[in-house]
């Protein structure tokens, strides 16, 4: 018998529900995912019965109740504490950067959405989503220089909170190809060849043609 649930949207959309599964995943958390589809206009109505906020990933475990993605981040690294860096000068480095991704680029949101099932090559190089780009990319560079260690993720050899956190903007990177440096093109391929990343594409892949949104799938 599991010991709670985690309620997501669609795999082929849902960036913050990418997020708050993989910190489940990487802690090993024993809970049923529930993956609400969502419905357009509007807010999903039955995902606004079944999270407090309204909004996905909502996360059940051992009678704990949290939303939001890097609070689900957050309650994974109690869990597993190696979901941040042991250093504590790194730890800090990677929770700024973790919270500016929660926070910021919205530029990037904007102009470059997650759909895992769609190349869009060349467009939503607004002038906002490029200089978020350039940002994602001094952070990223800055991490793995100063804390890589030689490992081929943010802070190490093993994925953790601030990968989880940046692992939809891989996913927008490879989709919407804006120009990237060798370096960051490096990091996106490792993020996107680990198990638990391919694992979430091959599920959306097999969801079903009803459950496409127009909104998600053009792009001017």
């Amino acid at each position: 018998m599991s010991e709670g649930r985690l309620v997501i949207g669609n795999r082929r959309y849902s960036s913050w529900s990418l997020r708050g599964w993989l910190a489940v995943r990487l802690a090993g958390l024993d809970v049923d995912v529930e993956l609400i589809p969502f419905s357009r206009p509007g807010p999903t109505e039955a995902i606004a019965r079944a999270s407090p906020n309204g909004l996905v990933p909502y996360l059940e475990h051992r009678g704990a109740r949290v939303w939001e993605s890097l609070s689900v981040c957050e309650y994974c690294a109690e869990i597993e504490p190696r979901l941040w860096p042991v250093d504590r000068v790194a730890r800090a480095y990677a929770r700024s950067i973790a919270a500016e991704m929660h926070a910021g680029f919205r530029g990037l949101r904007q102009a470059m959405w997650m759909n895992l099932g769609r190349t869009f090559a060349g467009l939503g190089r607004t002038p906002e989503a490029l200089a978020d780009v350039a940002r994602i990319e001094a952070l990223w560079a800055e991490a793995r220089d100063r804390f890589g260690n030689g490992g081929p993720f943010l802070f190490g050899s093993a994925m953790g909170v601030a990968d989880a956190m940046y692992a939809p903007v891989v996913t927008r990177f490879l989709g919407w190809q804006p120009p990237i440096t060798a370096t960051t093109q490096a990091y996106c391929d490792a993020v996107r060849a680990h198990p638990l990343v391919a694992a979430w594409h091959d599920a959306a892949a097999a969801e079903p043609d009803d459950w496409l949104l127009p909104d998600y799938e053009t792009a001017g």
